[in-house]
């Protein structure tokens, strides 16, 4: 069964390497979707796929990558839009 999640991630999380390291940390667990940067400075992820992968891309993206600074990540469940592969969106 396909689930599917919108995160919004707060605090420093542009121009640390957020969007790239998601998409690969996405690809290598097997989950569909999308990561944008929004002009608010957060970062919004789009994740589908099976309920225990888009969950640990939600773990990950409590933290992200190294020089990242999570302070608040907003999880919302919605409509899988049937993602082949993930990709970053300007």
């Amino acid at each position: 069964m396909t689930v599917a999640k919108r995160l919004l991630v707060h605090g420093r999380v542009q121009g640390v390497g957020f969007r790239f390291t998601t998409c690969i940390e996405a690809k290598r667990l097997g989950v569909s979707g999308w990561v944008r940067n929004r002009h608010d400075g957060t970062v919004e992820i789009h994740a589908e796929g099976a309920q225990e992968a888009v969950d640990e891309l939600t773990e990950w993206a409590s933290h992200g990558p190294p020089n990242a600074h999570v302070t608040r990540l907003d999880i919302t469940a919605t409509t899988p839009e049937n993602q082949s592969g993930f990709t970053e969106r300007a």
